[in-house]
């Protein structure tokens, strides 16, 4: 039955003539529903109310699953056919073969406390679950803000539910959030843009007359944050984490609503707007991403173009073809070609271009001067020359007039390598590095947020003598595991599985046993991070969807971008002599895809 709509038809008439008990007439409709449907909710209603249950009824909720590669979801459904007292032959008959393969082995006890920590950590709203709780440490007395839903945090989270074949918390959170977006924002009399995302929001129960409450959603845009800076990262990765739902359950409508694409738009508005900057990269202030305190990241931080470059591609595929499609898909193509031309050709840093900035001469005044930024080779720093590796290179952490941050940032690489932001042979050199340099970028527990530290008088100035950043600590090259899915989904990209493998096996065997922490201390990773909190949600997710992509690496070619030829057709200024004329597709070509 291949018309969804007939199927509805013919379901209504079957309640209708009260031949819903039948156990025949019921494994045909949860059939169609597991077959034709964007995801299995509709399916697992049916098999819920059925009466009767037979071998034909487990299977097909069993192969519906795993036909959509959410393995773990089959595996679930398995486990209770014990419960549902499906005995004897009927047992024995459900057809294991489709979930051997999907799955193909037993969860590890960590696996198994993972998703338990998993599911009690879910916020549900008025009955319906929302979101996860950054963290859910029972002997934690002080929270703080880590009772509350972030959006970045939320992201891993939502995608192990949705490689799990739950579908429904992630709409709700995504639909909950979109609302939240035109709430008035205003920090001492001044509010920014429309179209701001929050950075978290909280279920509060508000008192109402004769002893009766409603629960509300009280969001946080930056006015509570710590530096009071607005999350610049949450629209984009909402916009990223809006693709990826259609991507891998199919529920394109979602994707298609008229307060979904007013939500996109307003997004892009923001980030699409005249400036005076003359970069195509976005200008923002410390703290406005994951590193969320100072730590001198100001201006065009890679972490932030990475996930701009990919929030403009998600939004090119999702926008509506209404009479306006055009203007913000000509907007968004030039954007992406001017971002991503200066991202691989300024921002890109190997044994080449040490020795190119080594010898650059300063102060040229010209349309065509090598040193287009003025930077003084003065500026590299001593552990750099000893550091980079003969094979291999990485992205620099941020680029400024007269000032290039020479850090090696991860989540900025590996969201290159993931959005195609980099050339494939820029990404490939990335993993190189990371294997070349195992030992300082992943040590006892993957992986650094950032490397080196900030130490010193250079930690006293830049951090101003910040507490909890303090040399190889949180945000100060701290070790990060939830930065794991974002490796293993670069890892499965470029076809270098083993790394991404190396890397989940090696935290697998201390995160059980060290209760889940959110970061690790010093150089190597080897201690839980001073103040650290544990049972970290986002921790337990990035792991458990590092594990499912590994078990299903045909699922992570819906998470990730391929390189755009289309783009190097449009005008890339940089590329001609004048920096005015238009540019060839050949000469694009020659210089972006190095």
């Amino acid at each position: 039955m291949k018309s969804l709509p007939c199927g509805n038809l013919v379901h209504g008439l079957a309640v209708k003539h009260g031949m819903g008990g039948s156990v025949y007439v019921d494994n045909a409709l949860l059939d169609m529903y597991a077959t034709c449907c964007a995801t299995m909710d509709d399916a697992c209603v049916v098999f819920r109310d059925m009466r009767e249950k037979n071998d034909v009824s487990w299977t097909t909720l069993i192969t519906g699953y795993t036909h959509r590669g959410y393995g773990y979801g089959g595996l679930r459904i398995f486990r209770q056919i014990g419960e549902e007292s499906v005995v004897g032959s009927e047992a024995e008959n459900v057809n294991y073969e489709n979930l051997e393969v999907s799955v193909g082995r037993e969860e590890s006890e960590g696996e198994k406390e993972a998703w338990r920590l998993f599911q009690d950590a879910i916020v549900t709203y008025c009955g319906s679950p929302v979101g996860t709780l950054a963290a859910n440490d029972p002997g934690d007395k002080q929270p703080l803000n880590y009772d509350q839903v972030f959006i970045r945090d939320f992201v891993p989270s939502a995608l192990a539910f949705l490689l799990k074949g739950e579908g429904e918390i992630v709409r709700n959170f995504l639909l909950h959030t979109l609302q939240l977006q035109s709430w008035e924002k205003t920090v001492d009399c001044y509010s920014p843009g429309q179209g701001l995302m929050p950075a978290s929001f909280k279920v509060r129960s508000v008192p109402l007359d004769e002893n009766k409450t409603e629960e509300v959603l009280d969001p946080d845009f930056g006015e509570s944050a710590i530096g009071r800076v607005a999350p610049v990262d949450s629209g984009l990765w909402w916009i990223i984490l809006l693709r990826a739902y259609g991507k891998i359950t199919g529920d394109y409508a979602l994707q298609e609503r008229v307060d979904v694409q007013t939500g996109i738009k307003l997004i892009l508005n923001l980030c699409l707007s005249d400036g005076f900057d003359m970069f195509p990269s976005l200008l923002v202030t410390d703290g406005s991403c994951m590193i969320d305190r100072r730590m001198g990241i100001h201006g065009h931080p890679l972490e932030i173009q990475a996930l701009f470059y990919s929030a403009l591609r998600s939004s090119r595929e999702m926008l509506a073809a209404d009479d306006g499609a055009k203007n913000w898909v000509r907007a968004i193509n030039n954007r992406l070609s001017a971002l991503s031309f200066h991202i691989r050709e300024y921002y890109w840093l190997d044994m080449k271009k040490v020795n190119e900035i080594y010898r650059y001469k300063t102060e040229e005044y010209s349309t065509d001067a090598t040193n287009k930024f003025n930077i003084y080779p003065e500026q590299i720093p001593h552990w750099l020359m000893d550091w980079i590796p003969e094979k291999g290179g990485y992205m620099i952490g941020n680029l400024q007039p007269a000032h290039m941050d020479f850090r090696f940032f991860t989540l900025g690489n590996l969201w290159s390598i993931i959005s195609s932001l980099g050339t494939p042979k820029q990404n490939k050199s990335v993993l190189k590095l990371i294997e070349s340099k195992w030992d300082d970028l992943m040590g006892h527990m993957p992986l650094k947020i950032c490397y080196p530290a900030l130490e010193y008088e250079e930690w006293r100035i830049i951090t101003g003598s910040d507490p909890k950043n303090t040399p190889w600590s949180y945000h100060n090259g701290g070790s990060w595991p939830t930065l794991l899915w974002q490796f293993t989904l670069a890892c499965i990209k470029m076809g270098r599985t083993d790394l991404a493998t190396k890397a989940v096996d090696l935290a697998e065997k201390r995160l059980k046993l060290d209760r889940w922490p959110e970061y690790y201390d010093t150089r190597n990773g080897k201690f839980i991070g001073k103040q650290s909190r544990l049972y970290q949600t986002w921790t337990i997710a990035g792991f458990l969807t590092s594990k499912m992509l590994l078990e299903n690496p045909e699922t992570a070619s819906r998470l990730f971008w391929d390189e755009d030829y289309d783009l190097l057709e449009i005008c890339v200024c940089a590329l001609s002599n004048s920096g005015r004329k238009k540019c060839s597709r050949g000469a694009a070509r020659s210089q972006i895809l190095v």
